[in-house]
Formats: C-alpha cells, sequence, structure tokens
C-alpha cells in the first residue's frame, strides 16, 4: 500500500492550520482553560475566570462554525448573516442561457464591476473565481473561519473564502455572495449552489438554462 498520498495530503493539511482565525482562536481557549485549571490550586478566584472566560471563547468559536457552515450551505433557504458579514440576497428577473458548444452553459456577468465569464455548475456547492479574477475585482480572502479545501487536476489546493459585493449577470443580481478564491482554476470562474438555490427557481429545458431571480433589475448581457 502506497502511504505517500496519505503523507502529502496530512502535511498539506498541517501546513494550512495556522491560516485558520478560528483554529488558532479555538486553541488559545483551550490553553486558557488549562491555565484557569491549574491556578484553581493556588488562585481559585483567577482559575475560575479563566475556565469561564475559556468556555465562552470555545462557544463563540462554535457558533461562528455554525454560522459559516450555514452560509456555505445551499440547503438553508435563507443563510444566516455571520457575524460582519451581510446576508446574502439574489435578485433579478428571468436569464435564458444557451448551451456552448463544449457542452456547459456559461455567463458573462460583472463582480463588483469587473467584467467576468462563468461557467455554471450545478454540482459546485459554492461560488469560486479564480485568482486573476479575484485581484481586479479587488476581493481579498478572509483570514479567519474555516480552510476550504479543493481537489484538482494538480492536487490538493488550500481556497480563501471571500464575499462578493455584488455579482451580475443578465438579469440577476446577487449581493453579500460567498466565494471561494481558487488558485487551481486557472481564467475560469464558477457559479455554484449557493447563487442557484436561492433564486426563485433555475432549469434546464433542451439546450436553454432558464434562470428565474425574484425581482427584475437592469438587464445585463448573458450570453457567454
Amino acid at each position: 500500500m502506497d502511504f505517500a498520498p496519505v503523507w502529502d495530503q496530512l502535511s498539506h493539511s498541517i501546513a494550512e492550520l495556522p491560516k485558520s482565525g478560528l483554529l488558532m482562536a479555538a486553541i488559545a481557549a483551550m490553553v486558557v482553560g488549562i491555565l484557569g485549571s491549574v491556578l484553581m490550586r493556588w488562585i481559585p478566584s483567577v482559575g475560575r475566570l479563566l475556565r469561564a472566560g475559556s468556555t465562552l471563547g470555545l462557544m463563540a468559536v462554535l457558533a461562528m462554525v455554525v454560522l459559516q457552515l450555514s452560509r456555505m450551505d445551499p440547503r438553508f433557504e435563507l443563510a444566516v448573516p455571520e457575524l460582519g458579514m451581510p446576508e446574502q440576497t439574489v435578485a433579478g428577473n428571468e436569464t435564458r442561457v444557451q448551451l456552448a458548444r463544449d457542452g456547459h452553459f456559461w455567463l458573462r456577468g460583472e463582480i463588483n464591476g469587473t467584467p467576468a465569464r462563468f461557467l455554471v455548475d450545478t454540482g459546485a456547492t459554492l461560488t469560486a473565481v479564480s485568482a486573476e479574477t479575484a485581484a481586479a475585482a479587488g476581493l481579498e480572502g478572509r483570514s479567519s473561519g474555516l480552510p476550504v479545501r479543493m481537489q484538482t487536476a494538480n492536487g490538493p489546493v488550500a481556497a480563501q473564502l471571500t464575499n462578493i459585493g455584488e455579482l451580475r449577470f443578465g438579469n440577476v443580481t446577487a449581493r453579500g455572495l460567498d466565494a471561494i478564491i481558487a488558485p487551481g482554476l486557472g481564467p475560469t470562474n464558477v457559479i455554484g449552489m449557493n447563487l442557484l438555490s436561492r433564486l426563485a427557481s433555475w432549469r434546464v429545458e433542451g439546450d436553454t438554462m432558464i434562470l428565474v431571480p425574484h425581482n427584475p433589475q437592469t438587464p445585463l448581457e448573458a450570453g457567454g
């Protein structure tokens, strides 16, 4: 049995651990709790205070994890607003997209006013943007939160979570949309289920994808 891939995956995961703000906060809270338990023998009041602080800190980390997962899970009809992050909303009128010659549905849109081309992928949980598009649109990764790992043709890579102020295509406008900055995508950007699931409906009829959001918006070219 070849253990090399397992070791490579483990090494990659360990290398990414310090980049998770939530993980570091959890470790700090646990250290405070241990210190509090030690001080209970000599300074009970301080020990109890530290242990209480540790418990509250771990509860806060757990709450942040639940909030972040709720934003990433398309089964939630409305995403729970994460602390410091806007609620995700989608508005617009019906947009029709023709199947491209390569067998995929492509959209021309804008991220924060920056033109971008998107592949509609119903198998993708999160919307993803390339590093090049993120830089052009002024998107920055969030240091806090759960690390996101992607499997690419060149192996697993760490992806940064970000938030798109405004994403537009056709008659659709999405605001406060969670996304990942994916270094392994090359120039490709992907519309995922965290956007599609918040439309009024979406379906494929023959070689046409029909996206039906909730309220009409100023049309933007949607062709691929």
